[in-house]
């Protein structure tokens, strides 16, 4: 775990991200109440829409390790413990890319977002809608069960979810990123290569849900020799 009371102001790196949402978004929070739809849209304590933290993670992670295994390096499977690093049979092989021995045993991207064994060099924060929710209806889009197999719809196998307003303007979901000390010398590189990866989120996405922009802090800036590094591989 990492207690960031122990850490400087100073130490951490922190850049503001927004996401800016051109069509309607379903991030589904399972079992809620307060709404007719089976998968309601997540919402923080006060009531604001939030793209969650753990969302962006996981979606930069998957982008980071497709950049990674482009540019041929070696990456664990995640998200299975058992194959990640140090437990994998490459484990042998010397990662370290940033002057960390104690990280050699460790893939280039658990050095960045972390394992069961390594925590985490990079916090993301929730997403919150900047539009106040007394100003957001309910919208409620219904949906049916397909069976693969057969090519038909499931019999009673109605459904509902909930999605941000698809006929209002779009809406702008605010947050921060940490980069926190010894953060390897790629973090910032591949997080911003893998952000314009990212062209939506949430649930329903080839239905035209959660098709969104990104508008990145423009402090959050890598030198061109890093970019060459990575492109290079080196």
């Amino acid at each position: 775990m990492i207690d960031l009371s122990n850490l400087t102001t100073n130490s951490i790196e922190t850049f503001n991200l927004k996401a800016i949402v051109e069509t309607g978004m379903c991030i589904g929070a399972g079992g809620s109440s307060g709404s007719l739809a089976d998968k309601p849209v997540v919402r923080a304590a006060n009531g604001k829409l939030l793209i969650p933290a753990s969302q962006i993670k996981g979606r930069l992670r998957h982008e980071c390790e497709k950049l990674a295994r482009g540019l041929g390096w070696a990456i664990c499977q995640s998200p299975a413990a058992e194959n990640m690093c140090p437990q994998r049979k490459e484990s042998k092989q010397d990662f370290t890319k940033n002057n960390h021995p104690e990280h050699k045993f460790h893939c280039l991207i658990c050095q960045i977002f972390g394992n069961p064994a390594l925590p985490s060099r990079i916090i993301f924060d929730d997403l919150l809608c900047e539009e106040s929710p007394k100003n957001l209806k309910e919208v409620i889009r219904p949906g049916v069960t397909i069976n693969r197999r057969r090519r038909i719809a499931e019999a009673e196998k109605l459904y509902y979810l909930e999605t941000t307003p698809t006929n209002a303007e779009e809406l702008k979901f605010s947050g921060q990123i940490h980069f926190l000390p010894d953060c390897p010398d790629y973090t910032k590189a591949l997080i911003l290569a893998a952000l314009k990866h990212i062209q939506a989120l949430g649930g329903s996405k080839s239905a035209g849900l959660g098709w969104l922009r990104w508008e990145i802090d423009k402090d959050l800036k890598v030198k061109e020799e890093t970019w060459s590094k990575l492109v290079a591989g080196s």
